[in-house]
């Protein structure tokens, strides 16, 4: 991202955590129990200045944030601002990401809009010369002293710059990741992002490659036609949409599944018919949905909607795929909340997972007017087939 000035302590207090004694620091705080935070600096100020022990609480919640991205190996050796965290892409998309760089044998990026480095890192693990830029003073420091702590220091140059003020004509490919939060919060029209998309699709459009990350709300119709849009989810949660440019699939729409990974290429089919209900649903990943891909699942499934609006997909049969999580339905009923809490009752059931599409009721509220209690479980989707209120009740197909 192209970041604003980021009220981390900047430079100076990284400096500082950067000497022997800081690095003694950060590695007594390691494991360091947030609740006793007052009482650990007060302990800590007895022996050590009480800004670089503030700097060294800091930098420690932010690495204890960053394990869910990055992995305690990495984490608990990197140097974060509080908004790098937050908007940093997570290493195993990273991974995936500069694979796809390297497959097309790119050699050098740009990597503007940099952030704390999260993709320079993984473009630099993949053997990819990296110049990383950002507007942010911070933030680059941040990057520089990631870099070395992670022994890619020859493969990564920072350089603190406006990204319309660099020149890209050097390298293999460019990677624009604008920055998408602004005062007020997560940023949902692609002119307001810093840099705007249009700018970062102008410089894809000057690259041999390019990769743009995007929301992944982000309209179908506004994607350029020679960009193949790609979703990306980690372990069942969408994580960032890109588009790619100059890759082998121009105008391709595709859903990628990590840690598989599994990728799924558009065909372009129209929506299969919906119709009943039948012994098995299909629950598409939020990255197929997103890439408007369900019926290429519908088609690998054998199956169709229940309902034109709605993205669940209904099957004769099982047939496994990677691309959707199965369900086997016992129950396929319009919805009644009176006859919910029956078989709730009757069928002793204790553990009770609520999904909704197309329902206005909350899971949460269900569950408490269900009341579930037994040794039983069971999963209830709210939703509508054929236009009308359902409820479809079920487990996870093979249990």
């Amino acid at each position: 991202m192209n970041s604003a000035s980021d009220p981390s302590g900047g430079g100076a207090a990284l400096g500082s955590l950067l000497t022997d004694e800081g690095q003694g620091l950060l590695d007594a705080l390691r494991d360091h129990d947030p609740a006793q935070e007052l009482a650990t600096a007060t302990r800590l100020r007895r022996d050590h200045p009480a800004e670089l022990v503030s700097a060294a609480l800091g930098m420690a919640r932010l690495r204890q944030r960053a394990v869910a991205k990055f992995g305690a190996e990495d984490a608990y050796r990197m140097y974060f601002t509080p908004g790098g965290v937050e908007q940093a892409t997570r290493a195993s998309v990273a991974a995936h990401r500069a694979r796809r760089f390297a497959e097309l044998g790119v050699r050098s990026v740009a990597d503007l809009c940099c952030g704390i480095g999260g993709d320079a890192i993984a473009l630099a693990r993949a053997g990819i010369s990296v110049l990383a830029v950002d507007q942010s003073e911070a933030t680059c420091e941040a990057v520089r002293a990631n870099a070395a702590a992670l022994g890619l220091g020859h493969l990564i140059e920072v350089r603190r710059a406006d990204v319309a003020d660099v020149d890209t004509s050097g390298y293999d490919a460019v990677f624009v990741d604008p920055a998408r939060r602004g005062g007020r919060g997560r940023i949902f029209d692609p002119e307001a992002y810093s840099p705007p998309l249009s700018w970062a699709v102008g410089a894809a459009r000057n690259a041999r490659y390019a990769a743009l990350k995007i929301a992944p709300g982000i309209p179908h119709e506004i994607i350029p036609a020679e960009a193949e849009a790609e979703w990306i989810s980690d372990g069942g949660d969408v994580k960032e949409a890109v588009l790619w440019f100059g890759a082998e699939a121009p105008g391709a729409r595709t859903a990628t599944l990590l840690p598989g990974p599994y990728a799924l290429r558009g065909a372009g089919l129209p929506d299969p018919e919906p119709g009943p209900v039948g012994p098995y649903l299909y629950e598409p990943d939020g990255a197929v949905i997103r890439a408007h891909l369900v019926a290429d699942v519908a088609r690998q499934v054998g199956g169709r909607l229940i309902d034109p609006t709605i993205a669940y997909v209904t099957a004769d049969e099982l047939r496994p795929t990677p691309f959707a999580t199965a369900y086997a339905i016992t129950d396929a009923l319009p919805f009644n909340l009176k006859k919910l809490k029956a078989i709730v009752r009757e069928r002793g059931i204790g553990v009770v997972v609520v999904k909704k599409r197309g329902s206005a009721i909350e899971p949460e509220e269900l569950r408490k007017k269900l009341k579930p209690s037994g040794p039983n479980s069971c999963v209830i989707f709210l939703t509508r087939v054929a236009g009308a209120p359902a409820m479809l009740l079920g487990r996870p197909a093979g249990e």
